[in-house]
């Protein structure tokens, strides 16, 4: 009995004149979308997913398209999907035991199993995003994850390397696709986006910049503050010098981030002078004996003039 007809072009859902460039971008799509890793809770998607991978294989391929073609056109001569006249398939078998079958009507037409005829094929590469805190990248470690699919999120166990930034790659080793035949199955390819982070911005590419908030007579007089890195948020004790300015930026050495190679960026931390939004009667007075006192114009030393 001959196997039903299995209309590959359908399958991919594209015309029976694509472009092989066009045809394996409708893959990628449909493959990404039907994985069986994205969708745990759909039974159906292995099969489709097969039924994706034996279309590809036979229309990414001229010399088997053009095989495919001929014989439709000869099925649409007469009722039988024969092969077309002088049509030789290839010794039943040649695949060997143990690998993934395809279809009973590829089968009947290239002979043997999926991964006889020359169908040893690797799976594709597949793409995703993960979001890392500032801390993550930056210390690396194991961490889990859930990406999600099209049906439902896959959890994943992964190491994320120190030193990581904003578009590193992390290469998952056999998570892809999976492939035709002996065939090994393609990369899963995380690639990085860093969240937001409360505290910190990233400078440049190891360092990092930071808010300090003094008061008007620690930027004068100069004071020892304790301040925020990334090992904490009071880890580091930090000598601001007297007679700073609001806007000027002090400078961590090796307290910025992880670099791949070894050692670290820098931390940057900007200075925001900040006045008590009440002052008592002390405070008051004592404000009052510094104005007249003092000598110092603000206006003319911001136009450089003397102060």
């Amino acid at each position: 009995m001959a196997a039903t007809f299995r209309d590959y072009y359908e399958v991919l859902g594209v015309s029976r004149t694509a472009s092989l460039g066009e045809i394996k971008k409708a893959y990628r799509r449909l493959a990404r979308k039907h994985h069986p890793d994205l969708n745990p809770a759909d039974r159906s998607a292995d099969g489709r997913f097969k039924e994706l991978n034996e279309a590809n294989a036979v229309l990414s391929d001229p010399e088997k398209r053009a095989r495919y073609d001929e014989l439709e056109a000869s099925r649409k001569a007469g009722p039988r999907p024969a092969p077309p006249p002088g049509w030789r398939p290839a010794r039943p078998g040649a695949g060997g035991g143990g690998e993934e079958r395809f279809s009973d009507f590829f089968e009947e037409l290239f002979g043997g199993r999926g991964g006889g005829a020359g169908f040893d094929v690797a799976g594709r590469d597949l793409d995703a995003e993960i979001g890392l805190s500032l801390e993550a990248a930056h210390r690396g470690g194991r961490h889990s994850f859930r990406l999600e699919g099209p049906d439902g999120p896959v959890s994943l166990d992964i190491t994320i390397p120190a030193g990581s930034r904003a578009g590193t790659t992390i290469r998952i080793a056999g998570r892809g696709e999976p492939g035709v035949g002996k065939g090994p199955a393609g990369d899963l390819l995380l690639r990085v986006r860093l969240e937001p982070h409360p505290v910190f911005e990233v400078v440049g590419v190891d360092d990092i910049q930071t808010e300090l908030k003094v008061s008007p007579w620690e930027a004068a007089l100069g004071a020892g503050i304790r301040v925020p890195t990334l090992d904490g948020p009071a880890a580091v004790q930090m000598k601001v010098p007297p007679g700073s300015q609001a806007g000027q930026r002090l400078r961590l050495r090796g307290e910025g981030l992880n670099r791949r190679g070894g050692g670290r960026g820098d931390e940057y931390l900007r200075l925001q002078i900040v006045n008590p939004p009440h002052l008592s009667d002390e405070e008051k007075a004592l404000f009052a004996r510094l104005a007249a006192a003092s000598r110092f114009d603000a206006r003319t030393a911001a136009n450089g003039g003397p102060s």
